[in-house]
């Protein structure tokens, strides 16, 4: 509670204004963190469903398996794809081979 320059007590009107601004904070903090808590038990419970645990650790650890397996199976459609263009280039070869005599 703060003081004018003269050091004098607020008026308790204020005083009062001060608290009621003061009680809406809480009142709304209070609002956010029941929402917050229920958004979380939501997500934990997304997390369990769709992953088999709402632990972080274990959460992070299956995200790295994933990305693991992300970067292999498009190592892999990669790799189909080059095998495939460099068949394609040996059909193309040997078709203007065949068109040439």
């Amino acid at each position: 509670m703060s003081t004018d320059r003269s050091g004098a007590v607020p008026e308790i009107e204020a005083l009062t204004e001060q608290f009621q601004k003061l009680n809406k904070r809480k009142i709304e903090s209070e609002r956010d963190l029941v929402n917050a808590e229920q958004n979380l038990n939501e997500l934990k419970q997304q997390a369990r469903d769709e992953y088999g645990t709402d632990q972080l650790d274990a959460l992070k650890e299956k995200l790295e398996q994933m990305k693991a397996e992300n970067t292999r199976k498009r190592a892999e459609y990669h790799q189909s794809l080059v095998q495939i263009e460099a068949e394609l280039q040996k059909i193309e070869t040997e078709h203007h081979a065949t068109d040439a005599n």
